[in-house]
């Protein structure tokens, strides 16, 4: 799995402070108030150090960004892989396809810092930063196009079905909760089941649809 960094635990003394910490620290913030009210002081002074020895790990405020942006996908896209990989061989459509959509759930909600300030910041940020982010992003984009591609192929998915346009869907919808889903009134898991339940099932019924 790709290493998010871990936080740092409070009282911890300004020396200690490192990396991983100021990668926490400045999650929360961006996630909190978005890319333009998060300056390299507030970071440091949240963290606990002073604005200068950030410089000993990151050369600018888009630095960290970047690295926020990557891990917010990094983390999630591992989790998918491997919840598919982990699935008995032979495995159905309906079945991977709801442990891909509950792996990306869950990720998102268990990383939710780094996860919630990838989906709120990266509209945000410099042309610069999105390059930069691109590649990770793009990474997991064709994992989940060629999880879909192989199940059309294989038939289990409609063959007329736009790989591209489901996935934009699907995974827009499920970065979406990241805005209003409440664990006190229910589990992810079962969020995940909703969800899948929706996609693959559709929401008429057998004489709803009819015209």
């Amino acid at each position: 799995m790709a290493e998010v960094p871990s936080g740092q635990p409070q009282g911890q003394s300004r020396q200690k402070v490192g990396r991983d910490g100021i990668l926490d620290v400045a999650a929360r913030l961006f996630r909190e108030h978005g890319y333009a009210h998060v300056t390299l002081r507030k970071i440091a002074q949240a963290a606990g150090i002073k604005a200068g020895s950030i410089y000993y790990h990151f050369g600018s405020k888009d630095e960290i960004v970047v690295a926020i942006l990557d891990a917010g996908i990094a983390v999630v896209h591992e989790q998918m892989h491997q919840a598919v990989s982990a699935l008995p061989a032979g495995s159905g459509g309906a079945t991977i396809l709801r442990a891909a959509i509950r792996a990306h759930l869950r990720a998102l909600l268990d990383f939710s810092d780094y996860t919630s300030a990838n989906v709120r910041i990266f509209g945000q940020v410099p042309q610069v930063v999105r390059d930069a982010n691109l590649p990770v992003r793009r990474a997991y984009e064709a994992e989940w196009d060629a999880l879909l591609s192989g199940l059309q192929a294989q038939g289990a998915l409609r063959a007329d079905l736009d790989i591209r346009r489901f996935r934009l869907m699907l995974i827009g919808a499920l970065n979406a909760t990241l805005e209003w889903f409440d664990p006190d009134r229910g589990s992810a898991d079962a969020l995940s089941d909703t969800y899948a339940d929706i996609f693959l099932d559709g929401i008429l019924t057998r004489t709803g649809g009819q015209t």
